[in-house]
């Protein structure tokens, strides 16, 4: 039986009850082993990492991503939960919700899409990537002993292409659409906290932003906004005895590239704080409320915030707010977290093996990437609960100065325990001790918990 650290159990039981109890017991072996396995993030490479490599019913490992019943929603409902608990106990909970591609080939993979790379096109040059799209939901909060807001992700869905529904009888279902059902099912989730949820401008639609304000408990949408979008004054009250129907809108407005080149425009500076890699960085905002229309659609009243940088070293942008009483200050300080949605991308791929999978079962695929992602979260949860013992030590080089942990050290901190419990040095005899310099121990134990 694998015998875990009794704070890290305590932590991982809450989803226990989701599996049955011999699914569990795969479960945890697949946990653990996806926290200590360097490089890929495959089954067999698990089984390896926790001495299973001669277990001949190692299948039974496999059938817990492609065959067994569990619901993966329930396991991001309990995730959110531990997140919000631990992190996001008092004020408004902020989410990030953007979509990324794991890159895939193999004519199994029914759901593989051809789509734009985000990385490496340009806005004069495309680039295409053969893989899969998904969209996840991450809450944006601070970590107070990495003193910085992470992305930690707890809910994510596959996004297939149009392509895809071709040949099935399910009609396609927009990125949007899957965006606002996710937000629906938090709000189901904590129908009693206040919502802010930060996008790119691919969520800047009217559609989806109007259906987050007209919810009993409206969710505060903020993205970008386009300098040319339609907005007008607020439609006037009718006078008593008016016909027809009534105005959605008032008078036109200036569009925001005109506000932007009008030099009558008064902007207000402005430092923000972890401005995309900057400790503080001045700007300049100016901001106003308007109803942002077009024809066919619901009108949509927003506070929109224009970005000016005055040492000109990005283009003026702005945003939006479904919140009209926002302060403009909190809506850029809001956005400013967005970028921490690319960055746990990133550590996902370089730490936690995303896009190193090999299942090509169709249920395998729709739990690994989203059990991945959610990893990043449990890592960072298990860290949090050894800082209570320990300061959080912080991986320093003679090159590299580090002041404060990164995800790299949590998840380092997390291996060691896992290493340090009982199940993995214990022996039965004294012929299978070997006695081996501390300083070479140390190395040892240090490549272990630092490979990628």
């Amino acid at each position: 039986m694998l015998t875990l650290p009794k704070e890290y159990f305590t932590l991982i039981a809450v989803f226990a009850p989701i599996f049955s109890k011999r699914v569990w017991q795969h479960v945890q072996v697949l946990l653990v082993g996806a926290i200590l396995a360097p490089g890929k993030r495959t089954v067999t490479s698990i089984l390896r990492v926790m001495g299973l490599s001669d277990d001949e019913h190692f299948q039974n490992y496999h059938r817990v991503l492609n065959r067994a019943v569990w619901s993966s929603l329930e396991v991001s409902r309990m995730l959110l939960k531990l997140l919000v608990n631990t992190f996001a106990t008092t004020g408004p909970i902020v989410m990030g919700l953007d979509d990324t591609i794991e890159r895939r080939r193999g004519t199994k993979i029914k759901a593989r899409g051809i789509y734009r790379d985000p990385v490496r096109s340009s806005h004069s040059h495309m680039v295409k990537a053969s893989g899969l799209r998904w969209l996840s939901l991450m809450l944006l909060t601070p970590i107070p002993w990495a003193q910085h807001v992470w992305a930690l992700p707890f809910l994510t869905a596959l996004a297939p292409s149009a392509r895809y529904y071709q040949t099935r009888v399910r009609g396609h279902k927009k990125l949007t659409e899957w965006g606002k059902q996710m937000l629906l099912q938090v709000r189901r989730w904590l129908p009693e906290r206040d919502l802010v949820v930060v996008a790119d401008n691919s969520f800047a639609v009217i559609e989806l932003l109007w259906r987050m304000t007209q919810l009993a408990r409206p969710i505060c949408m903020v993205t970008r906004l386009r300098l040319d979008a339609a907005l007008y004054e607020p439609a006037p009250p009718r006078r008593p005895g008016q016909r027809g129907r009534p105005r959605l809108k008032g008078a036109r407005l200036p569009t925001l590239q005109k506000v932007m080149e009008d030099a009558k425009t008064v902007w207000t500076p402005l430092t923000v704080r972890n401005w995309y890699g900057e400790r503080r960085r001045p700007i300049e905002i100016t901001s106003a409320t308007a109803v942002w229309y077009h024809s066919g659609k619901p009108p949509l009243p927003i506070r929109w915030v224009l970005i000016r940088d005055p040492k000109a070293k990005f283009k003026t942008r702005a945003l939006l707010c479904t919140d009209l009483e926002t302060e403009p200050e909190q809506i850029v300080a809001w956005f400013v977290r967005r970028w921490q949605v690319e960055v746990t991308f990133q550590e996902v791929r370089t730490h936690l093996g995303v896009e190193t999978q090999r299942q090509w079962s169709d249920l395998a695929i729709a739990r690994t990437t989203p059990a991945l992602l959610g990893l990043f979260s449990l890592v960072t949860l298990l860290a949090h609960h050894s800082t209570t013992q320990q300061t959080l030590p912080v991986r320093q080089a003679a090159w590299y100065i580090k002041p404060l942990p990164t995800f790299s050290d949590a998840l380092a901190v997390v291996r060691q325990r896992l290493w340090r419990a009982p199940d993995f040095h214990r022996s039965l005899s004294d012929i299978d001790m070997a006695k081996i310099p501390r300083l070479l121990l140390k190395r040892f134990t240090e490549a272990l918990c630092y490979a990628a």
